[in-house]
């Protein structure tokens, strides 16, 4: 199999070389570029399967960046390497096409299982690219939910939770499955986060059609399909 290639785009020489070794180490190809304009030129020339982005970079943000590689690569993984830690700096990582946000200073060794969660995530698309949401088909690669003639478009958050939750449809999943699978710690930060995008899913199944997503309170989360 050939390896996969990851580009990181980090404006701090230092760092940018750190992780450069620390992934050619675990057996990746690296690519890297210095600000959000050579990221986006080097994505156009190589077939990307990761990208760990700075937000705060010149000539052109982290946010932007990705948001112009999600319009380019549908299947690419994004990771946010970022200093800024807020709510809604992290939520507009996600919004942006991110599928995870460390928050500097951050460990080398949790990157790491991120990076390889992530890169599992590939080899899952790889083998079936849809799946069925009661009446509805959900289009892993493209995020698309579709009924008829009725079209809902995901974010890359929002499709990930969609997917655990078909994963164990009929049964509850905890929000500590979820937080710990998908936002790699169980935090109340991160859990008023991923409340804000279930309720987004909710809204669009709901506009579907297809299922609806119950909750258990204090407890998780359960998909309920409609035949």
């Amino acid at each position: 199999m050939a390896k996969r290639v990851i580009l990181v785009v980090e404006d701090d020489a230092t760092l940018r070389r750190i992780l450069r070794d620390m992934l050619i180490i675990n057996g990746y190809d690296v690519v890297v570029a210095e600000n959000g304009e050579e990221g986006c030129c080097l994505f156009e020339q190589h077939a990307i399967d990761l990208v760990i982005a700075d937000v705060m970079m010149p000539r052109m943000d982290g946010f932007e960046m990705v948001r112009r590689m999600r319009e380019r690569g549908a299947n690419t993984q994004f990771i946010f390497l970022s200093a800024l830690d807020s709510a809604e700096d992290v939520v507009e990582g996600f919004r942006s096409g991110g599928h995870d946000y460390l928050r500097k200073p951050f460990d080398m060794n949790e990157l790491m299982v991120r990076v390889e969660s992530l890169m599992s995530r590939l080899e899952v698309r790889s083998v079936a690219s849809e799946l069925r949401v009661g009446r509805a088909l959900f289009d892993i690669s493209s995020g698309e939910l579709r009924c008829n003639d009725r079209v809902e478009h995901l974010s890359s958050r929002e499709a990930a939770i969609l997917k655990i939750l078909l994963e164990n449809v009929g049964k509850v999943v905890t929000y500590q499955q979820l937080l710990l699978e998908l936002w790699g710690d169980d935090s109340y930060y991160n859990l008023r986060s991923m409340n804000v995008f279930v309720s987004h899913l909710r809204a669009k199944l709901q506009r579907i059609g297809s299922a609806h997503i119950a909750s258990e309170r204090g407890v998780g989360y359960k998909l309920v399909c409609k035949e």
